[in-house]
């Protein structure tokens, strides 16, 4: 009874939380655009630091004058609201700094996998019609090479923060914010399409503010919100790492300590500026385990999402540092987090906590009959941080959006408290250290060789990465260096985290009754 009652008083405070900060950022009945939370944190924690990276630290009053520079930049260079413009960056100060500048012109801000293959980036930079492109110093040869293909041609302008006239002295800058309403797209994000080309998700302005309300219920305190200190080593092109290390950190006005890349050095000396919030996927948590001494005591919390967490990990992570990791879920198409296990429970690890503030979970068979608690079917979500759907894909988002439900493609159930838990996902979906791969894509690249007539690839488990794909495939002729060539031919043509890390070549694979390869039987091989 006292742990129902106790659940219960968590849930009501969260409401009342959520409540509270929506009415805070509420402005004429709606909420707030998010491109002004940098001018409103510059004005209540001015001399606050708000960027840490390596030695390199700016107060929220320096974050906002540096963005409005180069929001004024993009202004002269002619953008417009509504103008997608690329943001192609590594981790750093100018990766905060080149998002708000964008967001603060009323611009759609594109962030983009650096790891993508040639062909995959400019597919995107053709399909959302960039009219800019923000570059930092690493990637300037790599875009300068790409100038002269086709798909640059309506690019009007590349940049990076080298391009401004920055002013060593904060003055008082003439600068009014472009709000967007809450209806409209403000951030579109590509993750790689089950056809073989990437979608992009479009999130609105509520979405993202309804997302960061929900997270600063879930994971925040009043009491602590003036001191936390957040640990952003994911890559900021991701949206989890987006939205809990720089959406959620700037409407609370927090400290953002920035880690260039996931690199174990870098780690070290980014935990030495003292977190206390730490987001990560399982397989950055392994890598904890293996410096078994990282000086983890200022983190009040360890959240991971974006893949499954294995026992193993959890376990050794809880034998080697004395700590718990909390589970969550979510996915691109809401924001994205749908759930966090936030109290630590003792749960298994596929339990990822109840559901966030004002979003509805259904458990759903084949055909679309929701379930009673504790049996495994379909998820689908309804919230007001669901997507828009897929950018000029209305066939694509009329298969996952039905009558504001969304269907996130994956398997799982709830118990009797309403916690929601994973059991699987129902495509064929790969998860490599937190990046989505999709079989199809790879597929149809290893078919494109001629001596190649049968492709599958699917998700085999690691113990040191999570799942890795492999590939499979069906030929004709001989098998010479056949292994080869094909690794070649992908990495001609795929981001490298895409490239199988198995090839198995045969004469024919495995057939199921209904003519499709057997993927099952594949996963015995």
């Amino acid at each position: 009874m006292g742990s129902f009652f106790n659940f219960f008083k968590r849930i009501s405070n969260e409401k009342e939380s959520f409540k509270n900060i929506k009415k805070e950022f509420t402005r004429n009945g709606e909420l707030i655009y998010p491109g002004e939370l940098l001018k409103i944190a510059s004005k209540k924690f001015a001399k606050k630091v708000a960027l840490v990276c390596d030695e390199n630290k700016i107060t929220y009053e320096e974050f906002y004058f540096r963005s409005v520079l180069l929001s004024k930049k993009l202004k002269d260079m002619g953008l417009e609201s509504g103008d997608k413009v690329i943001l192609y960056s590594g981790n750093s100060i100018d990766f905060h700094i080149a998002y708000f500048a964008i967001w603060q012109i009323g611009a759609i801000v594109v962030p983009i996998n650096i790891f993508l293959h040639d062909k995959e980036l400019l597919y995107v930079i053709k399909n959302c019609e960039a009219k800019a492109i923000f570059v930092s110093d690493e990637f300037k040869e790599k875009i300068e090479k790409l100038k002269k293909e086709e798909e640059l041609k309506n690019v009007k302008n590349i940049f990076s923060n080298d391009d401004i006239d920055w002013i060593s002295d904060i003055e008082k800058i003439d600068f009014e914010v472009t709000c967007l309403k809450p209806e409209e797209l403000c951030v579109l994000l590509y993750t790689s399409g089950t056809t073989g080309k990437p979608k992009g998700v479009m999130l609105s302005c509520n979405n993202v503010m309804i997302n960061t309300l929900q997270d600063y219920a879930r994971l925040m305190h009043t009491d602590k919100r003036k001191n936390e200190s957040f640990f952003s080593v994911l890559p900021l092109f991701h949206v989890f790492a987006q939205n809990t290390c720089l959406w959620l950190p700037v409407l609370t006005g927090s400290k953002i300590i920035i880690v260039k890349k996931i690199d174990r050095k870098l780690i070290l000396k980014g935990l030495e500026k003292k977190p206390t919030l730490f987001f990560g996927f399982p397989a950055l948590y392994g890598l904890l385990c293996l410096l078994k001494t990282a000086p983890l005591d200022s983190i009040r919390m360890f959240i991971s999402g974006a893949d499954a967490m294995p026992d193993k990990i959890r376990m050794a992570f809880s034998l080697i540092y004395g700590r718990k990791i909390c589970a969550g879920y979510g996915l691109t198409e809401a924001a994205p987090v749908v759930a966090v296990n936030h109290e630590n429970e003792s749960l298994a690890t596929q339990f990822v906590g109840y559901p966030l503030q004002g979003l509805e979970c259904d458990i759903r068979d084949e055909q679309q009959n929701s379930l009673p608690i504790g049996k495994i079917g379909t998820l689908w979500i309804k919230g007001d941080n669901v997507m828009m759907g897929y950018y000029k894909s209305p066939e694509e988002t009329q298969k996952v959006l039905k009558d504001g439900w969304l269907n996130t493609g994956d398997l799982g159930y709830k118990n009797e408290k309403g916690y929601l838990a994973i059991s699987g996902r129902s495509k064929d979906l790969i998860i490599h250290k937190g990046f989505n791969i999709y079989p199809q894509e790879i597929e149809n690249i290893l078919l494109s060789h001629p001596a190649v007539y049968q492709a599958a690839v699917i998700g085999r488990q690691d113990s040191s990465t999570g799942q890795i794909p492999v590939a499979y495939v069906g030929f004709k002729g001989e098998n010479k260096n056949l292994e080869k060539i094909l690794r070649d031919l992908c990495a001609a043509n795929l981001a490298t985290y895409k490239i199988p890390k198995k090839f198995f070549c045969l004469e024919k694979l495995p057939m199921n009754a209904t003519g499709k390869i057997d993927k099952k039987r594949l996963q015995q091989i």
